[in-house]
């Protein structure tokens, strides 16, 4: 029988992984070709079975078990089976029902292949909202971009992996410096992000996180210390993931790495070279047509990125580029890390050349010269090679003096760059404020008005 897509079933079915991250078009087509099975008191499949189809568990309950001794017992209303049973093939485990039992059969291609979606468009959405359940974790969580890149059999890790944790109103999940262990996920409650420009300054306000947003993969891509405090605004429960589990299942199947002759291809066709160093590393040396956004402003510059572009992310090592990455494909920007970052291109002549305006290879002409030069000065007299020495402590001592200077100048860039995050904050909260003095204006007038017609009456 055609399952209806309205229907109980076709709201249970919506749910399952990977289905919740098809395109509605796609959703439907495939309901008018499902049939849901039933069977009581009877094997669902047996150990070695090597049909190629994934069973899912619509309704009842079924018990898992291995040579007669039970591996585990799973209801249709748990987490558990919003997966397909046992999903191996062929399959480890004979799989049974508890009573009467109402189950589905896709095919392995269906699940193994589903589609990716960015844009946002009528014809290819990404998961419908729930009107019965608004506040789904798991359904806010399979909405974000990074966890549709991922195979099924990880999600399934992952949600089997999670650790539920709770913290009071006030208490510090992170602290500013701390290292990165873990991943979360906000399950329930809100949470503020702050962060101090240096251990004696005041505290500046970033953002607010509520439910289903997630944080903390900062520290575990780049392995740099925390860069913000987040406390809890109200009671809040958390999902959280060890660094191990999330590099593995998140991390490795999520960022893509290319080249330099890949990039270089990339950039012919259009590609964003985004360069997330400081101003002070990327003015030294820089790709050619590359724009620079300093990582620790990237979130404020999104707006500015075009969605309809691959970005390749730039960065000394590669380590920032990926927190970059992950934090472009959060918010559906398809991006792709520079392997190495500019350390990878040093030893290669042929791309510094392409580095920088600012960076060339020597000539044969001037290499030539540079020898000679390099030869007279081995043979001066030494009263040249004084003079030399002197000129080259002066120098020294200039270039000092510039670090000196270079040193004061990134202290004030970064205390204009907090400035501007907690101008951008209080900004958002102002507007906020306006949108609510708005309503209420709206409603006094209407309470004006209906006084004044009632006066005239």
């Amino acid at each position: 029988m055609v399952v209806d897509v309205n229907s109980e079933d076709g709201l249970i079915i919506r749910k399952l992984i990977p289905l919740a991250t098809m395109p509605g078009a796609q959703f439907n087509a495939l309901c008018a070709e499902m049939t849901v099975e039933e069977i009581q008191d009877d094997f669902l499949f047996r150990k070695g079975d090597v049909a190629p189809h994934f069973v899912y568990l619509i309704s009842g309950e079924v018990t898992l078990q291995a040579a007669g001794l039970v591996v585990e017992v799973i209801a249709a209303s748990s987490d558990s089976a919003k997966f397909a049973l046992a999903h191996q093939i062929p399959k480890k485990i004979d799989v049974v029902a508890n009573g009467v039992v109402r189950f589905l059969r896709l095919n392995t291609d269906i699940v193994n292949n589903p589609p990716l979606a960015y844009k946002e468009d009528n014809s290819y959405m990404v998961i419908d909202e729930t009107k019965d359940d608004p506040d789904d974790w798991m359904t806010a969580l399979l909405k974000s971009p990074i966890f549709q890149r991922l195979p099924p059999a990880n999600l399934q890790k992952i949600l089997m992996s999670l650790e539920a944790i709770h913290y009071k109103k006030g208490e510090n999940i992170l602290e500013q410096g701390d290292t990165g262990d873990y991943y979360y996920l906000i399950k329930n409650g809100q949470c503020l992000l702050t962060r101090k420009p240096s251990p004696n300054a005041k505290e500046i306000k970033l953002a607010q996180l509520t439910n289903g947003d997630t944080f903390g993969e900062d520290s575990l891509l780049s392995d740099a210390p925390r860069n913000v405090t987040i406390t809890a605004a109200t009671d809040i429960t958390l999902l959280r993931l060890d660094k191990k589990q999330f590099v593995s299942l998140i991390k490795e199947p999520s960022l893509k790495f290319i080249d330099y002759a890949q990039m270089q291809s990339a950039a012919i066709k259009g590609a964003v070279l985004l360069d997330v160093r400081s101003q002070d590393e990327y003015d030294d040396q820089h790709l050619d047509g590359s724009i620079n956004a300093p990582f620790f402003s990237l979130r404020m510059q999104l707006k500015t990125l075009s969605h309809e572009k691959l970005v390749v992310v730039i960065c000394r090592d590669g380590k920032i580029s990926e927190a970059a990455a992950f934090l472009l494909l959060r918010h559906k920007i398809e991006a792709m890390i520079l392997r190495g970052g500019m350390e990878s291109l040093a030893p290669e002549p042929e791309n510094k050349a392409s580095i920088s305006a600012d960076v060339r290879p020597e000539s044969s002409h001037q290499e030539s010269e540079r020898k000679q030069s390099v030869d007279h000065s081995a043979t001066a007299p030494a009263s040249m090679q004084s003079s030399e020495n002197a000129s080259t402590r002066l120098l020294e001592d200039q270039v000092n003096t510039l670090k000196l200077e270079n040193e004061a100048l990134k202290n004030t860039s970064q205390q204009l760059n907090n400035k501007c995050m907690k101008l951008e904050f209080d900004k958002q909260n102002a507007e906020k404020q306006c949108r609510v003095l708005h309503k209420q204006m709206e409603k006094l007038t209407q309470i004006l008005d209906k006084l004044k017609s009632e006066r005239v009456k």
